[in-house]
């Protein structure tokens, strides 16, 4: 058995995990066409910057990163991992032995004005031992808080769960993202939600609900720029200035702690010796903290952390 520090040979996938892998490269494929375009509409030639890596201990991916005009900093990254789980982290995760293998399509989009919020998404496929499940979601993360562009990302996401009966459970994710998406240290919601879901298991027992969960997940991708780009092209023309992009630059030190903090899948790329280029690629370019900033009551910055600082849904924890 080999370490995780030691080399592995690829070992050829079974049908499910080249399934799956495939699934992520489609997806990104069909993303970063997209993204491109909603540069060109703002007349940006802007391209995606190919990062192709591997992992000496066995597997790799692709990472493709967008400076824009439309969006500053932006990722949509794949990956094929597998190999050996150290004894410490196979203990904290579902499944058995030290085994396993991931795939999956991971996004953050940091837009250039403030009044397009930042996007994060990802569908994943793991497997830890025998056990072997899907997760993934999407959620919104505004600077500024309009009511028609959160219940625009939502209804995709209830139209999603509600096209994979059995599967989808919209309120489920729903509250799921809620709950996820939470910096307890700030009392405060990173975003305006979206959907959330993890530890899907395939039953093999039940005929076809492997192929109804990796449907699931490939739909989700696919729906990713009906959810997104609307709220681009309605956003992107607002006029701004200092003061606005200096409150998405301390905003963006949100996200920041977040993802350093709580994100499972920075924890997860993190300890199984992912490449931590592709892995941080979710921070921002630009971010700033400031100290016991508050706006005044009645400004838009303040209506942003009104919806933010919302009780978080009771539940069980995400």
């Amino acid at each position: 058995m080999s370490s995780p520090s030691e080399p592995t040979v690829r070992p050829t996938l079974t049908p499910t995990q080249q399934r799956a892998a495939t699934i992520a490269r489609e997806l990104q494929s069909v993303i970063c066409a997209g993204l491109e375009s909603l540069e060109q509409e703002q007349g940006s030639d802007a391209r995606f910057l190919a990062d192709e890596w591997t992992r000496p201990a066995g597997g790799g991916g692709l990472t493709q990163i967008l400076r824009g005009q439309v969006i500053e900093k932006g990722g949509v990254a794949t990956s094929v991992v597998f190999g050996e789980l150290t004894p410490a982290f196979a203990a904290q995760l579902p499944g058995t032995g030290t085994s396993f293998f991931a795939t999956g399509v991971s996004l953050v989009l940091h837009p250039s004005n403030p009044y397009v919020p930042t996007v994060h998404a990802n569908f994943r496929y793991i497997e830890h031992g025998e056990r072997r499940w899907v997760g993934g979601g999407a959620d919104l993360t505004p600077y500024y808080f309009f009511p028609e562009d959160k219940q625009h990302f939502h209804g995709v996401w209830q139209r999603h769960c509600e096209a994979h009966p059995g599967v989808g459970d919209h309120e489920r994710f729903r509250e799921w993202c809620e709950r996820y998406f939470y910096l307890k240290h700030r009392g405060e919601h990173r975003g305006v939600g979206g959907i959330f879901f993890d530890n899907l298991v395939i039953d093999p027992t039940q005929p076809g609900h492997e192929e109804r969960l990796l449907a699931f997940i490939r739909d989700g991708g696919l729906r990713f720029l009906d959810a997104y780009v609307p709220i681009v092209r309605r956003r992107v023309g607002t006029s701004f200035g200092p003061a606005q992009r200096r409150w998405q630059e301390l905003r963006r030190g949100r996200y920041v702690e977040f993802n350093l903090l709580y994100d499972r899948g920075t924890v997860f790329g993190l300890k199984t010796g992912g490449r931590t280029e592709s892995i941080l690629m979710s921070l921002p370019p630009h971010v700033q903290w400031g100290y016991c900033e508050e706006p005044e009551i009645g400004t838009p910055e303040h209506e942003l952390l009104v919806e933010l600082r919302r009780p978080v849904v009771e539940g069980e924890p995400a």
